[in-house]
């Protein structure tokens, strides 16, 4: 059997820790910018749904509740614009955290060697892992280009993406949905900073305008030009958007097809998401109100770092979305990494996420105010 390094690459932020150890010996504290998990409170409307579904002796279910379902149908129409694509029930799946799906998706959909699996060059290094971990081939692609369809059996999009902050436009979003439904490769979009937008409108491949209304074909129907949703899966997550991280909450919408049969491979798993999760995320769902106040704080903090940075003689390149700026100084990241790290300031070196980035390092803005405030002082 292949042992677990010769299937995964080194964990990479290990490689960090030596950088962190000198951050946090400054005076006042350390300034972690390099993850993006969130800081703020969870919303209370979440809260107490959680709290009022605690008595769940038994075991949920792997389809989720038909009020989660229902949920999420709808907040797929009010927040994606996806109408008249001919979502139902049957198109939606519930997941424990998005990495987790990323990771194991290549393997629950049956790849294996001889396949290839195709993700944007600069990424989130778990979409590398999940192919490495099934034994299909990993194939980087420029963001807005097209791999080479030859064995391709899996086409990650990530719009708005992680590390860069890039948002694919419409018309790069149905050049995909049209390659992989004519060469039958499973589109897969991971969606899941949609709704933090700042200088772009980001767009879900389950909106009419890229996928295409449904036109009375058959419902999940994977065959090249299908109606709808046919060919195309969506991911999205609930631990940024409202600061659910700590509760694992995910979902996938797309194909009923694809969903079915990963359905039925999750409930020989046991993979549900607990019952207090499943009745907090519909009370996410539901309210769009705490959505908007965290947008509010997310963008100052964005709006004070870039200001800092560019006054420190950064370049940001992209950043037009997501909770990033994708930042240079024209010079080696470990460089950049390392003078940060003695003023207390922490960031993720660009070539985490690819040998493109190797020039650039990954800012996140999720931490609290008071201490993107003091990253602002320190770089001034």
């Amino acid at each position: 059997m292949p042992s677990l390094a010769s299937r995964v690459p080194a964990f990479p932020w290990d490689r960090l820790e030596p950088y962190k150890a000198t951050a946090a010996a400054h005076p006042d504290g350390i300034v972690d910018l390099s993850v993006g998990t969130p800081v703020d409170p969870v919303p209370e409307p979440v809260q107490r749904a959680l709290s009022d579904a605690a008595n769940s002796p038994g075991y949920p279910t792997v389809w989720g509740t038909p009020a989660l379902r229902d949920a999420i149908l709808g907040w797929c129409e009010r927040r994606l614009g996806a109408r008249g694509v001919g979502l139902a029930h049957e198109n939606v799946l519930p997941v424990i955290g998005s990495k987790e799906l990323v990771a194991w998706l290549p393997t629950q959909l049956g790849l294996g060697p001889g396949d290839r699996v195709a993700f944007p060059e600069l990424a989130y290094p778990t979409y590398e892992v999940g192919a490495r971990l099934t034994g299909a081939e990993p194939v980087p692609y420029r963001a807005g280009e097209l791999p080479d369809p030859e064995g391709l059996r899996l086409l990650w999009l990530n719009s708005p993406a992680n590390p860069t902050g890039q948002v694919l436009t419409p018309t790069q979003l149905r050049e995909a949905v049209a390659f992989g439904r004519e060469h039958g490769v499973l589109v897969v979009s991971d969606e899941c900073y949609l709704e933090l937008g700042w200088e772009a409108d980001p767009r879900s491949v389950l909106h009419p305008e890229v996928c295409g209304a449904a036109d009375g074909g058959t419902e999940g129907s994977r065959g090249p030009g299908g109606p709808g949703v046919s060919g195309l899966v969506a991911v999205h997550s609930l631990s940024k958007r409202s600061n659910l991280a700590g509760y694992r909450p995910a979902f996938l919408v797309g194909d009923a097809t694809v969903l079915g049969e990963l359905r039925e491979i999750r409930k020989h798993g046991g993979m549900m998401v607990p019952a207090p999760v499943q009745a907090a995320m519909v009370a996410a769902l539901g309210d769009d109100t705490h959505v908007a106040v965290q947008r509010e704080r997310y963008a100052a903090r964005r709006q004070a770092l870039r200001a800092a940075l560019e006054r420190r003689g950064f370049r940001v390149v992209h950043s037009e979305a997501s909770l990033y700026l994708w930042a240079t100084r024209d010079e080696p990241c470990w460089d950049t990494v390392s003078d940060l790290s003695k003023r207390g300031v922490l960031v993720a070196p660009g070539d985490f996420y690819g040998a493109a980035g190797e020039r650039f390092v990954r800012v996140a803005f999720t931490a609290t105010d008071e201490r993107v405030a003091e990253a602002v002082r320190r770089l001034g």
